[in-house]
């Protein structure tokens, strides 16, 4: 815009230099009076007011003749009209072409939305995912992502294979030596275990934890009763600050099913005898809390330490109990009895297993159970349809669990740098020091390792935009189903927006069930988590970005014992993972997604159960599964 008092159009006369002849020789002929008061301006311009605004130029210094200015009007004038009816079609055919181009486009980005939105479940309430970033922080950040490059070849890849038929190797086990173990820890465990005729006295528990970490805690209660020849009774579960859910035993397992699986192997009890309810076992000496038991502590220790304690009093109090038996050296049928505890005495409730199949049909959008997992994980509240049945692969939409252990406890723990800038260093600082005073004072007396040096060596929790780019890199689709587990990532939508870009078909408990469907389960944080348990247990594939992580352990265990080699689990190398993605400048997506394969292929490799490794998570082993011949 030009100052007001100014021509609108002033330019130097050097600029005509170079124009066409024609077009110069134009634009010189307008005149001052006739380009300044023309009475087309100010409205918009259609037919021949075209060629009067086009006109509408002025230049200082130049002034000419008006008789002279109107026979080349009209000169010109003829000249254009005979050449636009000369190439008046042509003009036609191209406003066509291009019109027709605009439309295709339309068209097809509109389809390509119908189907998407067409393949995602019916929104419930509101799919945002919920921040969990401390007491502090309440606004919700901008979106954050470290590797752009390798996100936008992501984009590409998936628009460019939305359409073409999916590999069918990504919903199933690569290797075919998984489906030669099967399940065989149900029976009677042995003839030396069970003979409690009379028993050495009661055990009882106190778990902490979380769900899975108090689902470890009564394997090994169960394993270390009948180590001691004592009734158990059934075990209690703490209240913690953490997970500020007072839910017991009961209101998680069946518990006459849990007794009654074990009662060949192991007596069991509701609670103590009256006799000694009242007594203060602290005060008579029979209370033993982890700092008093080593972790992964030995048979032999409990023998040289507990069973005398257990024989002089008639109880012993386990207050904690977390992570207090170790896998291996143990006897056989130890082992054997932890299993059968793990895979076949600890059933869900039926609430939760009523509410876990309406989340199961939902996602799937079908209401039959597809394999084994199903019916112990689901009970009666599925129905269970023979596999050679045609209708069982009829309809059913497969999907991807995923467990995305990018919580805020995690992120804090772990020191690493998540692209947030100072002000997430800042908050995750704050938090530490709430939260994890220990560290804060370790820190304080050690060297300081680098983010660098952390994310190198695979110490870093995946976030979530690097789960997308591995699920992409894998080749998953677009409209993949996806159930996020858990559902606290912190940083809330800031931090999923890529995960979301790249795979919008994103479902939680949180939006697969209404409100007075979850509302029983409100402030219960592992009745919560057992749903997730079903949920990812029971999926198609799948996907863990911590293999630490006592769900991620648990589900994985469980899939392979009950899933006859045909429940995949992903597993990501975070060492490997990282060196990849360093490369984000200049990786090509081929050799990205080559890369990724091979890591996660070698991560479901067929292997027995290593020495000292967890029997939950690996149960291939002769005392939890049998190999037959293929």
């Amino acid at each position: 815009m030009g100052k007001q008092g100014t021509s609108r159009n002033q330019r130097p006369e050097s600029q005509n230099e170079g124009m066409p002849l024609g077009t110069k020789d134009y634009q010189i002929r307008c005149s001052e009076n006739f380009c300044g008061n023309n009475p087309s301006i100010g409205r918009r311009l259609s037919g021949e007011d075209v060629n009067s605004s086009l006109k509408n130029v002025s230049f200082h210094g130049l002034k000419h003749d008006f008789s002279k200015l109107s026979a080349s009007k009209g000169s010109y004038g003829g000249k254009r009209n005979f050449w636009l009816q000369k190439h008046v079609r042509s003009i036609l055919f191209m406003i066509g072409v291009i019109a027709f181009v605009f439309l295709v486009d339309s068209l097809t980005v509109s389809l390509v939305n119908l189907i998407i939105r067409g393949n995602s479940p019916p929104p419930r309430k509101s799919s945002s995912i919920k921040v969990d970033i401390g007491p502090n922080v309440h606004k919700e950040k901008s979106p954050i992502q470290m590797y752009d490059r390798l996100v936008h070849l992501a984009s590409n890849y998936l628009a460019e294979i939305e359409f073409k038929p999916e590999k069918s190797s990504l919903w199933k086990e690569p290797y075919l030596q998984a489906s030669a173990w099967v399940p065989c820890a149900d029976g009677k465990v042995g003839s030396d275990l069970g003979k409690f005729g009379k028993t050495n006295g009661y055990i009882v528990v106190s778990a902490n934890g979380g769900l899975n970490q108090q689902r470890v805690a009564i394997c090994n209660a169960v394993a270390l009763t009948s180590l001691l020849n004592a009734s158990l009774v059934i075990p209690r579960f703490l209240y913690s600050n953490v997970w500020k859910d007072p839910s017991q035993f009961g209101d998680i397992y069946q518990e006459d099913y849990f007794i009654n699986t074990l009662k060949d192997d192991v007596h069991i009890v509701k609670e103590l005898p009256s006799y000694l309810k009242s007594v203060d076992l602290e005060a008579i000496g029979s209370q033993i809390t982890d700092e008093d038991i080593a972790k992964e502590a030995k048979p032999t220790d409990y023998i040289r330490t507990v069973l005398p304690l257990l024989l002089q009093n008639g109880v012993v109090h386990f207050l904690g109990f977390g992570n207090r038996l170790g896998f291996d050296p143990i006897p056989f049928n130890l082992q054997k009895l932890r299993c059968k505890c793990n895979f076949h005495a600890l059933k869900f409730v039926h609430k939760i297993q009523q509410v876990g199949s309406i989340l199961v049909k939902r996602v799937r959008k079908y209401d039959a159970a597809k394999s084994m997992l199903d019916k112990q994980l689901l009970g009666n509240f599925i129905d269970y349809v023979p596999s050679k049945e045609d209708k069982v692969f009829v309809g059913p939409t497969k999907y991807l669990a995923l467990h995305l252990r990018f919580e805020v406890d995690m992120v804090a723990y772990s020191l690493c740098d998540f692209g947030g800038g100072e002000d997430e260093k800042k908050e995750l600082q704050v938090y530490r020091e709430i939260h994890f005073p220990l560290l804060i004072e370790r820190l304080k007396k050690s060297k300081a390792i680098s983010s660098t040096e952390l994310r190198i060596s695979g110490r870093c929790p995946l976030t979530p935009e690097e789960a997308g780019l591995v699920l992409a890199g894998l080749g998953f689709k677009h409209r993949t189903y996806i159930y996020l587990a858990g559902s606290q990532i912190y940083g809330g939508n800031s931090r999923m927006r890529t995960f979301t870009d790249l795979y919008p078909n994103l479902v939680t408990k949180e939006t697969l069930l209404t409100p007075s469907e979850l509302e029983p389960f409100q402030n219960f944080s592992s009745q919560l988590a057992a749903l997730d348990f079903i949920a990812c247990a029971s999926a198609d594939v799948f996907a863990m970005t911590d293999s630490g992580s006592q769900l991620s352990s648990l589900v994985s265990g469980f899939r392979t014992y009950f899933g006859g080699g045909k429940a995949p689990t992903l597993r990501p190398n975070k060492k490997r993972l990282a060196a990849i993605l360093s490369e984000n400048k200049t990786i090509g997506w081929n050799t990205f997604e080559e890369r990724v394969r091979k890591m996660i292929e070698e991560g479901q490799r067929v292997q027995t159960r290593g020495f000292g490794r967890s029997i939950y998570r690996q149960p291939r082993c002769p005392e939890c599964m049998c190999k037959r011949s293929q």
